[in-house]
C-alpha cells in the first residue's frame, strides 16, 4: 500500500516527513492541501484535524509527525529512522525540535515577512494556536536569540566530526532538527548558519538526502484509495486507562482552537491512540494519533 502524504510545500513539519521518506528511499504519493482553513477535501479522512501534514496508508490515517514517523518505520523498516546509538532517544530530540524550538523558529522565520503574509493566514493561526501576527512581531526581538543558541548547540554537537546527529547514518532526530534550519532559511537565508560550519555542512548533507520518489495525485484519488481499503487495526486498549474498546470518544490536541475528532476507540496506550470513524464519503477509516500532546475524553 502506497504512502500518501497530504502536505503543502512550505510546511516545516512536512519537510521533516519528506526527509524521513528520503532516508527510506520511499516511493510516495503527494496531495497538496491548503496551508490554512478546514481543508474540506481532507476532512473525510481525518474528521477535521487541522494540522499539517497527514499521512494516509489505505484507510489508515496518521495525524501528527510522531504518529507518521512510527507508521513509516513500521511499514518500511529499513533503513531505520532510529539508528544506534540514539535509538528511541530520537523521540526526545524531536520533541525539543517540535516544542520550544519550533515556536522560536516560526517567529524568526515569519516575522521579517509578516506584512507580506495574508491576514487570513494570521487569523487562522491565531484561532488554532493563539499565535497571530501581533504575537509574532512581539517576539521578533527575543526569539531569534533562542534560535541562535539552539543552532549553536547543534553546531557544537556536530563539531566532533560526526556525519549526522546520531553518528554516521541519518535518522528521525536529524530530520526533526533539520526542519528548523530549513524553515528559518526560507526567509533568513544563511544568517543563522553563518559562523557555524559544522551545522551548515550537516544541513547540506541532510538536504542532499532528498525526498525519495514523489509523484502527484489528486485529493479525489486519495479519497478513492481510502474508500477501497479496510483499516488495519489491532484492538488494544490499556485496561488502566479507564476506557474500553469500542467506546465513543473524542480526541483533540492541546491547541486552543483544535477541532474535536470523534470516533470509536480501537487502541489506547503510551504508544498512541486510534479511533475508527464512519464517513459517508469514504466509509470506515482508522485515525491514528500519538499519545503525547493529545486529549482523549468520553464523547
Amino acid at each position: 500500500m502506497d504512502f500518501i502524504l497530504h502536505h503543502y510545500e512550505s510546511s516545516p513539519v512536512s519537510e521533516l516527513v519528506r526527509i524521513a521518506l528520503g532516508i527510506k528511499g520511499a516511493s510516495w504519493k503527494s496531495v497538496l492541501i491548503p496551508n490554512m482553513g478546514a481543508k474540506p477535501e481532507l476532512a473525510p479522512l481525518t474528521g477535521g484535524y487541522r494540522k499539517t501534514p497527514v499521512l494516509q496508508i489505505g484507510a489508515d490515517i496518521y495525524c501528527d509527525s510522531a504518529a507518521i514517523i512510527d507508521a513509516i518505520e513500521a511499514h518500511s523498516p529499513e533503513p531505520t529512522l532510529f539508528p544506534a546509538p540514539l535509538g528511541a532517544l530520537a523521540r526526545v530530540i524531536a520533541g525539543w525540535a517540535g516544542g520550544p524550538m519550533f515556536g522560536a523558529c516560526a517567529v524568526t522565520a515569519l516575522a521579517p515577512v509578516a506584512d507580506t503574509i495574508p491576514q487570513a493566514f494570521w487569523d487562522d493561526r491565531a484561532a488554532l494556536f493563539g499565535f497571530g501576527k501581533e504575537r509574532a512581531l512581539a517576539g521578533a526581538g527575543h526569539l531569534p536569540t533562542q534560535v541562535e543558541t539552539g543552532f549553536a548547540w547543534i553546531d557544537t554537537t556536530l563539531s566532533d566530526g560526526r556525519t549526522y546527529i546520531g553518528g554516521e547514518v541519518p535518522g528521525y532526530a536529524g530530520a526533526a532538527l533539520y526542519m528548523l534550519v530549513w524553515f528559518v532559511a526560507t526567509t533568513r537565508g544563511d544568517a543563522f548558519t553563518a559562523g557555524k560550519p559544522a551545522l551548515a555542512a550537516w544541513a547540506a548533507r541532510v538536504a542532499a538526502i532528498g525526498h525519495g520518489h514523489r509523484s502527484e495525485i489528486t485529493a479525489a484519488e486519495a479519497l478513492a484509495v481510502a474508500t477501497a481499503a479496510i483499516p488495519e487495526v489491532e484492538t488494544a486498549v490499556d485496561a488502566a486507562s479507564g476506557f474500553t474498546a469500542g467506546q465513543l470518544v473524542t480526541v483533540r490536541t492541546e491547541d486552543p482552537g483544535a477541532n474535536v475528532i470523534t470516533g470509536r476507540l480501537a487502541r489506547l496506550s503510551a504508544a498512541g491512540i486510534t479511533i475508527l470513524r464512519d464517513d459517508a464519503q469514504v466509509g470506515t477509516v482508522a485515525v491514528h494519533f500519538p499519545r503525547l500532546g493529545q486529549m482523549v475524553l468520553p464523547a
